[in-house]
């Protein structure tokens, strides 16, 4: 389905945009698997769309054909602003292009910013070697709910199915799963093959959507990551023994019968809200 603009391998030809390893640059051309992203993220009317690493700008021009009101994309490939300089002619006053690591960017103060106009998505093919990274730290964040809506996001496979694990899934549920599972209700929209992508990576990858929770369970967020951060570090112990490094006194027995877990589990038979109940039980106790 044609947008009007040039053929994306033409664009990558003629602004020599070779994919960089180093930046975690694996290019998606299909502008019907774009488009399917795209969707996905919707409805798009009256929305702003955070993109992060657009590349030549296969998604983003899926996502203003889809009807995004604005697409705010982060950029720090400088080879890549001429292309996006000539997607936001196309779509005038619609594409505003930041350069920028979005390592380095607020993404709650730049969300906030666009709020009073309708709702805000992320939305993203993200750099594969940054991406667990931007998400938790979207996670933690101190304001909750967040300015955005929901994140649409690209992820390797292995790591999507990290976000949505649960206890049922033993070997992927962790302190990401606690994090994502405790702040939004997540989901695996679909796959994406590796033939998709230029140059296709070596694995399969996932479109996972994460909707924030409007009231998560109250607890200390920090307390809550450190926490899973002791019972998974130590997963292979039972919980009397992995929480003694968190427990006030190191009577881990004492908190977890606080929190209505038996001594003898393990972190990866412990639901999200069995954590909220430890790191209250751990805040409780540090005050007493």
């Amino acid at each position: 389905m044609s947008d009007g603009l040039p053929p994306l391998r033409d664009v990558v030809a003629r602004f020599d945009i070779a994919p960089k390893k180093a930046l975690g640059q694996n290019f998606l051309f299909d502008l019907n698997l774009t488009r399917r992203i795209a969707r996905a993220a919707g409805p798009l009317e009256g929305a702003t769309v955070v993109e992060i690493g657009p590349g030549p700008g296969g998604l983003t021009r899926a996502l203003l054909a889809e009807g995004a009101r604005r697409v705010v994309a982060i950029e720090r490939d400088a080879r890549c602003l001429a292309a996006l300089a000539e997607i936001s002619a196309h779509y005038p006053d619609r594409l505003e292009i930041i350069e920028g690591d979005a390592l380095e960017i607020d993404m709650q103060g730049l969300c906030a910013r666009y709020a009073s106009d309708g709702p805000v998505r992320v939305c993203a093919n993200l750099p594969y070697n940054i991406s667990t990274v931007l998400l938790t730290r979207w996670l933690e964040a101190d304001v909750w709910p967040p300015a955005w809506d929901r994140l649409t996001l690209m992820f390797q496979r292995e790591v999507a199915e990290r976000i949505v694990a649960t206890p049922a899934e033993r070997v992927d549920y962790g302190r990401l799963a606690v994090l994502c599972g405790w702040r939004t209700q997540a989901h695996i929209l679909f796959d994406v093959a590796p033939s998709a992508f230029t140059p296709p990576p070596k694995v399969t990858s996932s479109v996972v959507q994460l909707k924030p929770r409007e009231r998560p369970e109250a607890c200390d967020r920090r307390v809550l990551l450190t926490v899973a951060q002791a019972a998974f570090g130590q997963r292979r112990k039972m919980l009397r023994q992995s929480l003694k490094a968190v427990a006030p006194g190191g009577d881990a027995e004492a908190l977890l019968a606080a929190a209505g877990i038996a001594p003898t589990k393990r972190a990866e038979e412990v639901e999200v809200a069995g954590f909220v109940a430890l790191a209250r039980a751990v805040a409780r106790a540090a005050q007493e």
